[in-house]
């Protein structure tokens, strides 16, 4: 079957004459060098890991990203895209330089710059004059001022492109964007950022330089606090008798809410949102404005996660069985191999500090993890388990052989924290299914094994 990717390939645009540099080819720069590639653009990244660019430079891409691989070798073959560890002489001659660096949290929750700020010092003398600087890394409100000052250059235009790239979808996120945003003092510099883009189909939002920087701050921390939120009344439908599916199809029915980021699940992680909120709520400090409800947000979240750890303690003791649960899941969605702030690790390692033994399965991640038992078959991570958590929303999962599960457990409960599996063959199958805010009728628990659907006895509500 052909895929948009493919037509997308097939179709690359005609070579522009522009010449970009990315500096840092993660998530963000990858994707970005290999899109502007494909608009007509002539890309080099520039990567000060050596081992990083070798892989780039044989075509592997080193990290699971779906149809970026394919992307960035129809690059390279079109000799659009090349890969240098000599950052200074891949400025050289670029027209647009593109900093997509790491901003880590720091210490106090702050990003820390120092990413940033080192690759603007280190090209400032080696840009060409009226060549256009364009912060693309999530920063905060004024780094485009430092950047300025770090490269010492007024000939140079500093310009804010925030990135909305979310892991798993990069490309569709790149080449079908929801908005375009450009910040900059120069209308000449925008415009001329804007044109990089021109191919694409997309509203242009045009701001000064410190509100561009604080769009995508604001973006994340609304999607994770409206996480949160359904979080909460998940919890509350388990305390009320309430499903939760009702209940957001309900809200998603209103056009001023919308059906998007309404799902409950584990809680939410990954490499933008904990560090964003948090850093959001740090710049809130050192300007005199306290983001309260960002903290909650933040807060809700470390509660969904404990709160599932008590779900899985409960239940084990309810099974009377060895403390062993299958963990179903590792990375911190579908999509992605990537294991920063996980949920589903957040919980193996509480479980773990209690004394359980995790068993674990993810169709994205076969090495070792410290800790667990990392197994290459979800039915093998079941062997031996009271309990199963299903932690991350692989499809995969869905079409489990719920007999085959329950003939390798040692116990009878499933704890679904983010509402993929019908309960209906989960029950049939003589186990007890527990989902997040759900609501099961008893008819919908009649099986040669199960006389009747029930919540989990001392489960927390």
């Amino acid at each position: 079957m052909t895929t948009w990717i493919d037509r997308i390939l097939a179709a690359e645009q005609p070579p522009s004459g522009i010449r970009v540099c990315v500096i840092g080819t993660g998530y963000v720069g990858l994707t970005v060098a290999a899109g502007l590639a494909w608009l007509g653009h002539d890309v080099v990244g520039a990567d000060s890991a050596a081992w990083k660019v070798r892989q780039l430079e044989a075509g592997r891409v080193p990290f699971l990203e779906p149809g970026l691989p394919k992307l960035v070798s129809r690059m390279q073959r079109a000799e659009r895209l090349r890969f240098t560890t000599d950052t200074v002489a891949a400025v050289a001659d670029a027209d647009f330089v593109f900093l997509c660096v790491p901003t880590p949290q720091g210490a106090g929750g702050e990003a820390d710059l120092h990413h940033v700020l080192e690759a603007a010092a280190q090209v400032g003398a080696a840009l060409p004059h009226g060549s256009i600087v364009v912060t693309k890394s999530t920063v905060p409100v004024g780094t485009a001022d430092m950047v300025g000052q770090r490269l010492a250059r007024p000939d140079i235009a500093v310009v804010s492109n925030p990135e909305f790239l979310a892991e798993g979808t990069a490309l569709t996120d790149f080449f079908r964007p929801d908005r375009i945003v450009i910040g900059s003092r120069s209308p000449d510099a925008a415009a001329a950022v804007g044109g990089l883009y021109s191919a694409l189909l997309s509203d242009v939002i045009t701001t000064d330089v410190r509100s561009a920087e604080l769009i995508k701050y604001a973006s994340n921390a609304f999607l994770a606090t409206k996480l949160s939120f359904v979080n909460s009344i998940s919890r509350l439908c388990d305390a009320t008798g309430a499903d939760i599916r009702d209940v957001t199809r309900g809200m998603g029915a209103d056009r001023r809410i919308g059906n998007a980021f309404l799902r409950p699940g584990p809680g939410w992680g990954g490499s933008c949102f904990p560090k964003d909120t948090q850093a959001l709520v740090r710049i809130g400090i050192d300007n005199g404005v306290d983001l309260g409800l960002v903290r909650a947000a933040i807060r809700v979240n470390e509660v969904q996660r404990t709160s599932i750890v008590r779900r899985v303690r409960a239940a084990i003791g309810v099974q009377g069985t060895a403390a062993t649960v299958a963990l179903w899941g590792l990375t911190y969605k579908a999509g992605t191999d990537d294991l920063r702030d996980s949920p589903a690790m957040a919980i193996a390692d509480d479980l773990r500090r209690a004394g359980v033994a995790v068993r674990a399965y993810d169709p994205a991640r076969s090495e070792p993890v410290a800790g667990l038992t990392v197994c290459t078959d979800r039915y093998e991570a079941c062997r031996g388990a009271s309990v199963l958590i299903v932690a991350t929303e692989w499809p995969q999962f869905v079409q489990s052989d719920f007999t085959s599960v329950r003939a390798a457990m040692v116990g009878t409960a499933v704890i679904d924290t983010r509402n993929i599996l019908d309960p209906i063959p989960v029950l049939a199958a003589g186990l007890d299914y527990s989902g997040m805010g759900i609501r099961i009728p008893v008819a919908a628990a009649r099986g040669p094994a199960v006389t009747a659907a029930r919540p989990l006895a001392g489960v927390p509500r």
